[in-house]
């Protein structure tokens, strides 16, 4: 009993120790400010002091051996004092809190400070990855800039081929003048059916012979006409632009062969010939045209393929006959395909169109007594499988261009009567 007592009067006394000398660890007011963002205060509560007089010992020496900067022990005693302990704790807690959120905040400002002072960076261009457009302008200016610079010479180089071959220049452009002027006054007068001009159709005639004669008279001694009939004009030398000029003068040439053809068939009297079987012939007539044209350069180009000189030997005649081969066979495919368009027209020309038959009184009183196409009075009328009545002529002269009925646009025929009108193919042969 007695020791016991003794040992409770040691430990009160060493508590009141405590108590009258309290180790408090605080950071120095002036160092405060620098060491409120980094520093670390650590405070032990007195709970855990009072019953522990070792671990608050080794506390405490090690609090005075660390940086004053990093770490502070406060040890608050007197348990009667813990009202206002607890009132320090949270004034310190609350300055340190308040400190770190003022550093804080103060960071991000600085941060926003230097984003904002920094330039902002332009959006990046989208073509300026793939760089194409800019590649393509920057060629196009430099072939601008070439031809700018070089436009001079080109113009004395012009100047120069247009004096040297100022002669085929001149037969080319009179050629296509010839065909163009042509080719509208007969779909003019095809058009124009009983009321057109016998006397423009004769002037066309004459006009095509003229032209026709005055071009191998000029060009007498090459024999162009040879082409005509199959066979190889004496063109010396035999080169490739020779070939290719006397081929185009031969496809023109059978062009004015065949439309003097149809003016022959305008000159018929319309009594001799209806309308109708004057569009067959039309369409025949061309048909034959577009053959013959296909033929024609034949014999010039295999000339040219197979011909070769000394120096070249066995090998370049073996060349050359092999090219000629291949371009005979290339030519015979085309020939074919050729052959069922004309194996139409043929059959069209001897069996006649059947695009409807005679319409009656009755028919042409439903219909309302006016062609809806010319808008007058039928003139022969016939009447459709969809039971549309129309004139003769009118429904000829749409089914030009047409396979189905104006009205209801029903397909009557299986082929496009074409060049029917008159017209000439302007597709230039040159091979």
């Amino acid at each position: 009993m007695k020791l016991r007592v003794q040992n409770d009067r040691r430990d009160s006394k060493r508590a009141l120790k405590l108590r009258e000398s309290p180790t408090v660890m605080q950071p120095n007011p002036s160092e405060r400010g620098v060491h409120e963002g980094n520093g670390l205060s650590l405070n032990l509560q007195p709970e855990f002091l009072t019953g522990t007089p070792v671990i608050a010992a080794a506390a405490a020496a090690a609090a005075s051996n660390a940086d004053s900067s990093e770490v502070r022990v406060s040890m608050n005693g007197a348990s009667g004092d813990s009202n206002g302990g607890a009132s320090s704790r949270r004034s310190r807690v609350s300055s340190h809190t308040h400190s770190h959120v003022h550093s804080h905040s103060h960071g991000q400002s600085r941060a926003q400070l230097h984003s904002n002072s920094e330039p902002e960076l332009d959006p990046p261009d989208p073509d300026g990855d793939s760089g194409e457009p800019s590649a393509s302008l920057t060629e196009l200016r430099c072939l601008f800039r070439w031809i700018q610079k070089s436009l001079p010479f080109l113009v004395i180089l012009c100047a120069k081929l247009v004096v040297q071959h100022v002669l085929g220049l001149a037969v080319g452009v009179g050629l296509l003048t010839t065909f163009l002027y042509v080719n509208k006054n007969i779909q003019t007068q095809v058009f124009l059916q009983d009321r057109h001009s016998k006397l423009r159709c004769i002037w066309l005639l004459v006009f095509l012979i003229s032209s026709t004669l005055l071009l191998y008279y000029t060009f007498l001694s090459e024999t162009l006409y040879f082409s005509l009939i199959f066979l190889s004009p004496t063109i010396e030398p035999l080169g490739f632009w020779e070939i290719l000029w006397a081929v185009g003068i031969t496809n023109f040439i059978i062009k004015f062969l065949f439309m003097g053809i149809k003016c022959l068939i305008l000159l018929v009297p319309s009594a001799l010939v209806t309308y109708r079987t004057q569009g067959r012939w039309l369409m025949l007539t061309e048909e034959l045209g577009q053959v013959h044209q296909a033929t024609a350069p034949v014999p010039l180009w295999f000339r040219y393929l197979i011909s070769y000189q000394e120096s070249d030997g066995v090998s370049g005649l073996t060349t050359g006959v092999l090219l000629a081969l291949f371009y005979l066979i290339l030519k015979l495919l085309g020939l074919y395909n050729q052959r069922t368009s004309l194996l139409k027209t043929v059959r069209i020309f001897l069996a006649g169109e059947h695009t409807g038959s005679a319409a009656t009184r009755a028919q042409c009183s439903e219909a309302g007594d006016a062609c809806p196409i010319c808008q007058g009075e039928y003139r022969d009328p016939r009447v459709l499988i969809c039971q549309h009545v129309f004139c003769d002529k009118c429904i000829a002269l749409w089914f030009t261009r047409e396979k189905s009925c104006p009205l209801c646009r029903i397909v009557m025929t299986d082929k496009v009567y074409k060049w029917r009108d008159g017209a000439t193919s302007p597709h230039l042969q040159i091979y």
